[in-house]
This record gives C-alpha cells, sequence and structure tokens, in this order.
C-alpha cells in the first residue's frame, strides 16, 4: 500500500490562536493526521474543551496558554509544549486580529493592537520556535496565516492589511534566513471564509453583497483549506519555502 504523503505521524505541532476559528479547525485537522497538537491561545477554557475534542476523537491534543504579543508567555508555552511532547516541528502562525476603521478615524490604540497581535506575534512566536527547532537539529516547517488583504486594499481595513502584508514579507525573509538550517517557511492566504472575526460583518448586508460577487459567490469552508494546511505541514512540501499560498477560489485576481 502506497504511504500517505501528507500523514503526520510522529510529528508534534503547535497551533496559534487555536481557540476559535481557523485555528480551531487546524488543531482538529492536524490531530486527524496524526500529529501531537499543542493547542494555544489566551482561553485556555476553550483549548481545553477542544483538547478534549480531539482526544475523545482519537487524537493527542494539549491546552496550553499563551499571549503571542507577551515573549515571556511565548516562551512560557514552547516550555510547557516541550515537557508534554517535545519541540515542535510544525508550527501554525495563526492568533489574530482585525476590527473596521476608517483611515481617517483610526484610532492609535486600534491600530497598535492589530500589528501587535498579527505581526509582533508572527515574530514573537516565529523567532522563539525557530531557535529551539534550530538547536534541537529538527527539520522543521511554519507556517503563517496570512490572508488576500496582503495584497488587496479593503476599506476600513488599512492596518489589518498593513499587518498582513508585513506577515508575506516576514515568511520570505524568515524562509531565506532559516533555509540552511532546514527550517521552511510559508505562509497561506484566505480569501473570505466564515469565522468568529468575520460573521458580523457577513451578516450585514454590505457583506452580503461581497459574497455574491465572490467568483463562487460563496463563502470558502474551513474543510477547503484542509490540503494546504497539510501540504505545507507534511514532508510533502520538502521542498516549498518562502511562498504565500492563496486560497481564496481567484477572488483576489479578479477584475474590480
Amino acid at each position: 500500500m502506497k504511504k500517505n504523503i501528507l500523514d503526520l505521524t510522529g510529528k508534534v505541532a503547535l497551533v496559534s490562536g487555536a481557540s476559535s476559528g481557523l485555528g480551531e479547525h487546524f488543531a482538529e485537522v492536524l490531530a486527524a493526521y496524526g500529529a501531537v497538537v499543542i493547542c494555544t491561545a489566551r482561553r485556555v477554557d476553550r483549548l481545553e474543551n477542544l483538547a478534549a475534542k480531539i482526544q475523545a476523537n482519537g487524537g493527542k491534543a494539549y491546552a496550553v496558554e499563551m499571549d503571542v504579543t507577551d515573549r515571556a508567555s511565548v516562551k512560557r508555552a514552547l516550555d510547557m509544549a516541550e515537557e508534554l511532547a517535545g519541540v515542535p516541528a510544525v508550527v501554525i502562525c495563526n492568533a489574530g486580529a482585525t476590527g473596521g476603521q476608517p483611515f481617517l478615524e483610526m484610532e492609535e490604540a486600534v491600530w497598535d493592537h492589530v500589528l501587535d497581535v498579527n505581526v509582533k506575534g508572527v515574530f514573537n512566536l516565529g523567532q522563539e520556535v525557530a531557535q529551539r527547532m534550530v538547536a534541537a537539529g529538527i527539520t522543521g516547517s511554519i507556517i503563517n496565516i496570512s490572508s488576500i488583504c496582503g495584497t488587496r486594499t479593503f476599506p476600513g481595513l488599512s492596518h489589518y492589511s498593513s499587518s498582513k502584508a508585513a506577515v508575506d514579507q516576514l515568511t520570505r525573509t524568515m524562509a531565506q534566513e532559516l533555509a540552511p538550517h532546514n527550517v521552511r517557511v510559508n505562509a497561506i492566504a484566505p480569501g473570505y471564509f466564515l469565522t468568529d472575526l468575520t460573521a458580523d460583518y457577513y451578516a450585514t448586508e454590505a457583506g452580503q453583497k461581497d459574497v455574491a460577487g465572490l467568483p463562487l459567490g460563496r463563502l470558502g469552508k474551513l474543510e477547503e483549506l484542509d490540503g494546504q494546511l497539510l501540504l505545507l505541514s507534511s514532508d510533502a512540501s520538502s521542498f516549498m519555502s518562502g511562498g504565500v499560498y492563496t486560497v481564496d477560489s481567484g477572488h483576489s485576481v479578479r477584475l474590480g
């Protein structure tokens, strides 16, 4: 029988922002394909429920508190991950923040929060885990979660779009510098998917109009990200690094 090239058995995977949305889904998928998953976020109660759900389905998962904007918290979480399962070989930098405000009315505190979570958070987790991968001699894969907002403009999202453009470029520079250490770095840039962060907008008249104008006329389903996630997490992508891979049904390349 041919081996499943997407199999993650024996790998330790860490997901940030796993208490809801994409992160919660990613943790379940990685566990279903054999990884021991370290579920991290600030909301520990939700992480514990997620870990229990994964274990009930035959997987292995642990709940670990982590605030990606706080370097000390990141260090503590990775220390705990090592104690529980070992140095992660797969890390999904997924924790994110958003919230619409027109540029002329953008509050400095709102700007700072989004940039802290979306950019500094990726830097904090990515650097800390890369240092540990290198020290342990692990062949690693770091996957940053970006967005089509990193290449397209959307009213009211100057902070979010700027943060995701930064994530794209950070992904490329991380990939270049970490390649000699056998650590690959890529990013997934989703289009419109229904998550906790986006649900309120898609319920509005403007949001529904946006969805109707998409190439497929619908939002993406979370499982439609599984293939990209598993590819980049597994050895099937052993020659892939520095890429930002869009999953949006052609939204970002449409005219208008």
